[in-house]
């Protein structure tokens, strides 16, 4: 799909932003136990509803809840992907569910202002997901390649093995050996995974989209979520703290670690300005 977007860009220059989720409101309700799960994590938070654009970053540190809100809204939502956490701790009450049925949220408008209607292919993208289908993909290319060699080794033509690897015989053996072997080291295959994945004309939130992404790659993956955005119907919400996603995305940006969830500028944020701090102290090391 990434592969795509530079070729149907030229052809739908102009072309209007979609919004499909258009606000946010998280529930105000408070309850007397001050430890549950997901109440306690807002409980002393002065939030006005999110309003998205057409793409939002959520900003936070470690343990700022970033992730948490993502998930609230694929609940509210109903989106693909959707991690439905429970509260055994407390009792019988479902606060996870009771929470995100307290929650309000708004649409956005086509040209008409008719509500637009959230597409069926949204999905919801942890960091999780993708470290496992990395492993996927690498488990099954690496050992594609290892067979290969194998039955090169054993006389066969590098042409005659792959042949024989893409029958429903060698079809059988590759997958008898994925279920029986061990996992393999991670590598920076997140693009692939993203190209499969990110199509048009949906709503994706986006749980830390840079991990295993070198600095560079993390750009790329920015620029191309840039133009997803710009020209192919996509709206994206997405919780990072990398300060090359930051600065890449054309993005309005709230701090989730202030108490009223500001709106900031990337260059205002702690990561980034750690990062400027670090480059500067040792700034003389760059020069010729």
């Amino acid at each position: 799909m990434i592969k795509m977007v530079a070729a149907i860009m030229i052809s739908l220059k102009g072309k209007l932003s979609m919004i499909y989720l258009s606000s946010f409101k998280l529930s105000d309700k408070k309850i007397n136990n001050p430890n549950i799960y997901p109440y306690h994590i807002f409980e002393k938070k002065d939030i006005e509803p999110f309003v998205f654009s057409e793409i939002t970053v959520l900003y936070g540190n470690n343990g700022s809840g970033k992730s948490t809100l993502l998930n609230i809204f694929a609940n509210k939502l109903g989106l693909k992907g959707k991690e439905y956490a429970t509260c055994n701790t407390f009792g019988i009450v479902d606060y996870c569910g009771k929470f995100s049925s307290e929650c309000l949220y708004d649409l956005g408008e086509d040209d008409t202002g008719r509500k637009l209607e959230i597409p069926k292919s949204s999905r919801y993208i942890k960091s999780e997901d993708i470290l496992y289908e990395i492993k996927k993909i690498q488990q099954r290319q690496v050992l594609a390649d290892g067979m290969e060699y194998d039955y090169v080794q054993k006389g066969m033509t590098k042409k005659e093995a792959g042949k024989f690897l893409a029958s429903k015989e060698g079809s059988k053996q590759e997958e008898y050996i994925i279920f029986a072997q061990e996992k393999y080291s991670n590598g920076e295959t997140s693009l692939q995974y993203f190209e499969e994945y990110l199509l048009p004309d949906a709503l994706y939130l986006l749980d830390e989209p840079e991990v295993s992404l070198s600095p560079e790659n993390q750009v790329k993956l920015a620029d191309e979520i840039n133009k997803l955005a710009r020209f192919l119907n996509c709206q994206f919400i997405i919780a990072t703290h990398s300060p090359f996603m930051l600065g890449t995305l054309n993005a309005k940006i709230y701090n989730i670690d202030t108490d009223d969830y500001n709106v900031v500028k990337w260059s205002q944020l702690e990561n980034v300005k750690y990062f400027y701090d670090f480059f500067k102290k040792h700034e003389v090391e760059f020069i010729k």
